[in-house]
Parts: C-alpha cells; structure tokens; sequence
C-alpha cells in the first residue's frame, strides 16, 4: 500500500470519530524521514486518544500496520503516531495553534482528501495565531 492510500486511511479513520480540520501535507520533497503528515484536531483529552485509537485500528486492520513509535498518549494534548511513510498528529486546539504545523510545512502540497473528510468543517476553529497568543498567556499566568 503506498504512502498516500495510508494517509488518507489515517484521515478517513480520523473522520469517523468527528476530527475537526484534517489535512494531510505531502512533506516526501522536504524532509526525507516521511511522506506525509495527517494532521486533526479533537476537542478533549478523551475525544484525541479515540481519535488516535481509530486510526491505528483503520490502519492495523486495512493495511495490516501498526506504528512503529506512539507519544502523547498520556496527557492527551498530541498524540503522535509515526509510522515511517506517514506521521499522525492529533492535536487539541490549542496546541495546534501553539506549534502550527501546517504554516511550518506550508510550502509542502496538501494531500485532496475525500469529500466526506475534506467537508468536515473545524467546528468552533481556531485561529492558530490567536490560539498561540492564548497559549502565551496561559503561560504567563502561570509564572506571576
């Protein structure tokens, strides 16, 4: 199975559990460790791991893989499912607009995901600046 059909696996699997703003970035040209990066967000600590959950079982039982390195699982903010030829991020809101990978990679072409992926609209989007910028302030709170 190529990269790109485990990609947009990864991004079906991730819209089956209600991720909001799945894109898929073909980095192959820019960095030589991966194809591509899925990227989604789920809302809450429980709504990100059944989302990471539902992508490494698409994956196991379709294309018969299993990640090969898995982070973030505790805590439930990113979790990051690598496996070789593509990497999973499944972000909350605001960690995605804090590390805003898609701006970091924004060189990189976007995979055209299905109809059914692609129209999931975020629902209550994030402004990734704005996110940041709370993210700051979150931060800055904490230390005074």
């Amino acid at each position: 199975m190529t990269s790109r059909e485990l990609a947009v696996i990864a991004a079906e699997a991730a819209s089956d559990k209600k991720a909001d703003d799945i894109v898929a970035i073909n980095i192959a040209e820019l960095l030589v460790v991966t194809d591509y990066f899925v990227i989604a967000t789920g809302n809450t600590n429980i709504q990100v791991r059944a989302i990471a959950g539902e992508i490494e079982d698409q994956l196991r039982d379709r294309a018969n893989i299993k990640p090969i390195g898995r982070e973030g699982e505790t805590e439930a903010k990113w979790v990051l499912l690598d496996y070789g030829d593509i990497v999973v991020h499944v972000f909350q809101p605001e960690e995605r607009g804090f590390y805003r990978l898609e701006k970091l990679w924004g060189d990189a072409p976007r995979l055209a995901l299905p109809a059914s992926v692609a129209g999931r609209a975020p629902l209550g989007a994030v402004d990734p600046a704005s996110a940041h910028k709370r993210a700051e302030e979150s931060a800055e709170e904490e230390q005074a």
